[in-house]
């Protein structure tokens, strides 16, 4: 009924997210939102957090991402044996990097189209926010700069926004040379980020000869042990392929 209501009043697009909890409340909120006809349900595991919660609650309680995304798989399956429209599902949870989404979707396939990061996208802004408040000490106060001066990590690269960000000419083509001294270092960090990240998913996808993250599937990863092969259902590295080896050596 809330769901009827919010779209009512012109809500178009509804989302459920959910934490670490157990396997009841998991079940639950992939049933609720497929019948309350959800457009994206967010699941997001263990490690992880964003700083709103006790940093021992974000790090240690919960279900870890993997053992909660394998079942949520499982779930999302049973569903659509049944004749049910799988919600359309996020996996989040710790994940930061371009193979950590690539094999979170592959994991989550066909039903997760979407991969959240938080903590993973705040550090670059944040990082940005204190190299600006060295180079900009007039903007210090306002992007909540923390630091004092560049830390050898990042002198290293240059002393200048344009030296240290390997994203910055590219902003300043979208958004102009002159518009570029209104655009917040933590903006550029993050864009950076992006940028870096489409550019490894897009190397991984042609590894994988597939040109749409669409196109990936649970076929394009395998365990590497027996427990994960076990808990995911994905199989063993050296049984992902192996009866076709076999063919191929008897035919």
């Amino acid at each position: 009924n809330s769901v009827k209501y919010l779209r009512k009043i012109g809500y178009n697009r509804i989302s459920l997210k959910t934490g670490s909890h157990g396997m009841e409340a998991l079940a639950m909120a992939i049933k609720f939102a497929t019948e309350a006809k959800l457009d994206l349900l967010t699941i997001d595991g263990s490690g992880g957090g964003t700083g709103m919660s006790p940093w021992n609650m974000m790090e240690t309680w919960g279900v870890p991402s993997l053992l909660l995304h394998a079942k949520a798989y499982e779930y999302a399956t049973i569903l659509a044996k049944k004749g049910k429209k799988v919600v359309d599902m996020a996996f989040a949870g710790g994940l930061a990097r371009e193979d950590h989404i690539f094999k979170a979707l592959a994991l989550g396939a066909p039903y997760t189209k979407v991969v959240c990061r938080g903590r993973a996208l705040m550090i670059p802004g944040f990082l940005g926010s204190n190299i600006q408040g060295v180079l900009d000490p007039a903007s210090k106060a306002r992007v909540n700069g923390n630091w004092d001066k560049l830390p050898q990590s990042v002198s290293e690269f240059g002393a200048t926004p344009e030296e240290i960000f390997a994203g910055y000419y590219d902003v300043q083509k979208k958004v102009g040379k002159e518009e570029m001294k209104n655009i917040p270092y933590g903006a550029i960090a993050v864009w950076t980020l992006a940028d870096k990240l489409k550019a490894g998913l897009q190397q991984l996808l042609a590894g994988c000869r597939k040109f749409s993250v669409t196109a990936i599937s649970r076929d394009d990863i395998f365990s590497a042990n027996r427990e994960t092969e076990k808990e995911t259902g994905i199989p063993f590295i050296a049984d992902s392929g192996d009866d076709q080896a076999k063919k191929i050596l008897k035919s």
